[in-house]
């Protein structure tokens, strides 16, 4: 059970507003060698500046040394006040801006959010999202109607309890303590943990990484090793910092949710998979297809197309010949072209989403062999075969389930071909230590890497069925090690 820290400049403010958590000055957890020997502890910060060097600048500084788990973190203080963070995170906020601030006439208006809520429950959903771009007790947010765009956010700040109106007053302690309350009551007993991880997972995203009984398992192996568990979802961003490590099985892409949990995990000093470097380098065909050719990573003869040389790359590979768009994910986005007119429509159709695209050997085989890899070293080994009357593993175009994708052998990694699983380590290898799946073909008594996979699927009754419960249980050793790495590194400084 996490135990909460208020830090303030003004202790009486807060004192009989959040029974259940202990306020102390900021003097006090600073210099107090008490404070600085906690463990499981969270630190709000609540001090009235947090600009760099100030008191409430080292609040954050310092929890984030102890291994406390600071609100605000050092980067989100840094965050609120870069224009461009703001602009960019504002492309996620403009339109739900729009939607909860459409009664509103003025052109300009300023939300107040105090521990993710509103004083209002209309504003609470815009609330929420703020506060997961930038989670932070107390901000006020700034938007501007623009005539064209509509309501854009402007400008977010930290404020003081000083600041605040005294009719918000009862408000703001009202949802502090519910603030509280959330983290201080699991949802099952710890234990005696000694870790908390993060699972991010939609169950009603039929391509998430893992199935629910997976996801069960994985549960259950972190309890053995005392790391405590718990699902969370796309609106949790803001509860990141809570845990010690985060696993996300939902669909990974650079421009989606799963990139800023992340991103916000790495930069609180978590345990990541799928780390952001890992994302941004599985998720696009361009990069990989010129990182295995930096490596002399055998694959599929493989061109860069853009509007230019279309016409010349047919001529080299020939057909027919396979296209993919560069973040294309499950089959989504890969075709294959059969003649020079589909060739040229299909060009057409993916560089008016991309500047670049891959055009590929085409190499038909019975089915793909994907490894799992985990931190260097080989997880698990699949055939996956074609989709009955397709040319690929999945076929969109199929709605039905059974005809949707093609059956699967899961054997043995020794039993694998050892080329196989030695290209896929070295093809992995270019990418990081993470978790990876890679999938490769066997033709001509040759190995071709297709992709890195940087969130390969972990379904109950699929990748687990020789390894079992032994694969869950290997996944959380490697956070455990992890972990104990950081631990290790944190006292010994």
């Amino acid at each position: 059970m996490s135990k909460f820290l208020f830090v303030t400049n003004r202790p009486e403010r807060w004192a009989t507003g959040i029974p259940e958590a202990q306020v102390v000055s900021a003097r006090q957890y600073l210099t107090e060698p008490q404070f600085a020997g906690m463990r499981g502890v969270r630190v709000i910060n609540l001090c009235r500046s947090l600009g760099y060097q100030t008191i409430g600048y080292y609040v954050s500084l310092l929890a984030e040394a102890r291994g406390h788990k600071p609100l605000p973190r050092i980067t989100t203080i840094q965050d609120v006040k870069s224009f461009s963070i703001i602009r960019s995170a504002s492309g996620d906020l403009d339109d739900l801006a729009n939607k909860t601030l459409a009664h509103h006439t003025e052109r300009e208006f300023e939300l107040d959010v105090y521990f993710s809520q509103g004083v209002r429950k209309h504003y609470d959903q815009l609330c929420r999202q703020i506060f997961n771009t930038f989670p932070a007790p107390l901000l006020r947010a700034s938007f501007r109607k623009d005539d064209e765009s509509g309501w854009e956010l402007r400008g977010v700040s930290n404020i003081a309890i000083q600041d605040i109106p005294a009719e918000h007053l009862p408000a703001l302690f009202e949802r502090a303590h519910e603030f509280v309350r959330r983290g201080t009551t699991p949802a099952r007993p710890k234990n005696g943990s000694r870790y908390d991880l993060a699972i991010l997972w939609d169950k009603n995203d039929r391509n998430s990484a893992s199935n629910e009984k997976a996801i069960r398992r994985f549960v259950r192996a972190a309890e053995k090793l005392s790391i405590d568990a718990e699902i969370i979802e796309r609106d949790d961003l803001g509860r990141v910092g809570e845990f010690d490590a985060l696993f996300i099985r939902s669909t990974t892409a650079v421009n989606n949710h799963t990139f800023r949990f992340a991103r916000v995990a790495e930069a609180g000093g978590l345990v990541v998979i799928d780390d952001p470097v890992s994302i941004i380098r599985c998720s696009n065909k361009v990069y990989l297809a010129e990182l295995f050719q930096r490596h002399g990573i055998p694959t599929p003869l493989s061109r860069l197309v853009h509007r230019d040389n279309a016409d010349a790359v047919l001529v080299e590979l020939g057909l027919p010949v396979i296209l993919k768009q560069p973040d294309s994910a499950f089959s989504l986005g890969v075709k294959k072209a059969e003649t020079p007119e589909e060739y040229r429509a299909l060009v057409g159709e993916l560089l008016d989403k991309s500047d670049l695209v891959i055009a590929q050997q085409y190499l038909p085989t019975e089915f793909d062999w994907r490894i799992g890899i985990l931190d260097g070293k080989p997880l698990y080994a699949c055939k996956y075969y074609m989709a009955r009357g397709h040319w690929q593993i999945y076929n969109s175009a199929e709605k039905a389930a059974a005809k949707a994708s093609g059956r699967h052998i899961t054997l043995p990694v020794e039993y694998a071909p050892r080329l196989v699983v030695r290209t896929a380590l070295k093809a992995a290898a270019c990418v990081g230590r993470g978790l990876y799946g890679v999938d490769a073909k066997v033709a001509g008594g040759k190995v071709y890497v297709v992709e890195v996979n940087d969130n390969p699927s972990i379904d109950a009754g699929v990748e687990d069925s020789i390894l079992r419960e032994t694969l869950y249980e290997r996944v959380m050793e490697y956070f455990l090690r992890r972990l104990e790495q950081v631990t290790d590194g944190r006292e010994g400084n």
